[in-house]
């Protein structure tokens, strides 16, 4: 798509925007400050919910949000009613320093849940995080960074988009996740901001299109957190409306789908004690949703994760996990490949098996499966439906980072 360049820089490609990030230990704070920016988010649909979360999304009724604040090392989750009084502890702090509105302040939170909220250190870590606003690359790594749990390293996209009329607008990003990644909803914590002009209905039905394929089609471990949320504000510094009679340009939806799916393949090479990536694509599935189905199955599947960690090439951990995915699957027409950045085998083409023991398919498939980047090319012929999700291979380290997570 030659209409969406990258950039480098991460937030300090938007005007008007200020960030900042501070740590320590365990606890960071990032602040984001983007005055009277229209706003929409999407959240977790875990039935247990993050005070953050509950807050922000009151917070977000007005649909004008000018700062943002989070914080990591607690979730500030299954806290009750205190919970809900240290966002307010910790918004107030932002409004009186900053002299924004309480009500167009967003917060969120990241770290172990069912523990209160450290409010004297986390509030003295903001202060240093608010004396540190500004607008380069820098203050954008540095709020990428705090936000970081078990992340390994910083993830940070920004991009040009050249609309259908020929004009051009930002969008930047920051997001963190690496365990308790599963696809329903937006599975981490995202911030994005663009420059263009959007009311906040019309960024809340392209946040969510952007997120079905891209956040929603990641998985780690199966697992979905308490605090997830994806938002997205407008600032309107370039003064370039991107919706006309009622529609969004879609040049500017295909560079956010193309902003949440970096971010998003980030997180999946990032997921806890990772040491391969996975890409699962599926075509000709009978429609959408089944294509997704198998698509999330597979990299969902801990038999497959564990194989692509083993470098074996089990196919048959393949066609069970959309077998039992719920799609509509006929075994006997189903075609299964592999592939790395080098090579890609037929394992089965159309319901033949190639890969017996002692076969040259089987060979190549082994060493496919050696690569970093594992790719899953499945086509069921039975309708014109494709999806691609993303994962992680499942190792022994990611086992050790959860046992002694709280230790």
């Amino acid at each position: 798509m030659d209409f969406i360049k990258d950039l480098d820089g991460g937030f300090s490609v938007i005007e008007n925007l200020k960030v900042s990030g501070a740590r320590e230990g365990k606890y960071g704070v990032s602040i984001i400050v983007s005055p009277n920016s229209t706003a929409s988010a999407v959240f977790t649909s875990n039935k247990v919910v993050a005070a953050p979360v509950k807050y922000t999304k009151n917070a977000l009724k007005k649909g004008i949000i000018s700062a943002v604040f989070v914080n990591s090392g607690n979730a500030n989750c299954f806290t009750g009613e205190k919970g809900i009084k240290d966002c307010e502890t910790l918004v107030e702090l932002v409004s009186k320093d900053l002299d924004i509105p309480k009500d167009e302040i967003a917060i969120s939170s990241t770290g172990v849940i069912g523990r209160e909220m450290p409010i004297d250190i986390i509030s003295k870590v903001a202060y240093e995080s608010i004396s540190k606003l500004g607008n380069n690359a820098e203050n954008s790594l540095a709020a990428a960074k705090a936000i970081m749990t078990t992340d390994t390293f910083p993830k940070e996209c920004a991009v040009e988009v050249t609309l259908t009329n020929g004009e051009t607008v930002k969008i930047a990003g920051i997001t963190k996740g690496s365990g308790m990644i599963a696809p329903n909803m937006g599975t981490m914590l995202s911030f994005i901001v663009t420059d263009a002009e959007i009311p906040s209905d019309e960024i809340n039905k392209a946040l969510k299109k952007a997120a079905d394929i891209s956040f929603n089609m990641i998985v780690v471990d199966g697992d979905e957190s308490t605090n997830d949320t994806c938002l997205m504000m407008a600032n309107g510094s370039s003064g370039v409306n991107v919706v006309e009679d009622g529609k969004l340009d879609p040049n500017f939806q295909e560079g956010l789908n193309y902003l949440c799916i970096d971010l998003a393949k980030k997180m999946a090479r990032d997921g806890e004690g990772a040491t391969k990536f996975i890409e699962a694509n599926v075509c000709g599935a009978k429609d959408l949703e089944d294509a997704r189905l198998a698509a999330k199955s597979i990299i969902s599947s801990s038999l497959f994760k564990s194989a692509v960690f083993g470098g074996d090439p089990n196919w048959g951990r393949i066609v069970s996990a959309i077998g039992y995915s719920g799609c509509d699957l006929n075994p006997d027409i189903v075609t299964i490949a592999i592939a790395s950045d080098l090579d890609e085998v037929d394992l089965v083409k159309d319901g033949e098996i190639l890969a017996f023991e002692n076969t040259p398919n089987l060979e190549r498939a082994e060493k496919i499966m050696q690569s970093k980047n594992v790719i899953v090319n499945i086509d069921m012929h039975l309708g014109d439906g494709e999806a691609t999700a993303w994962g992680c291979d499942l190792t022994y380290d990611y086992v050790k980072i959860n046992a002694e997570y709280t230790t």
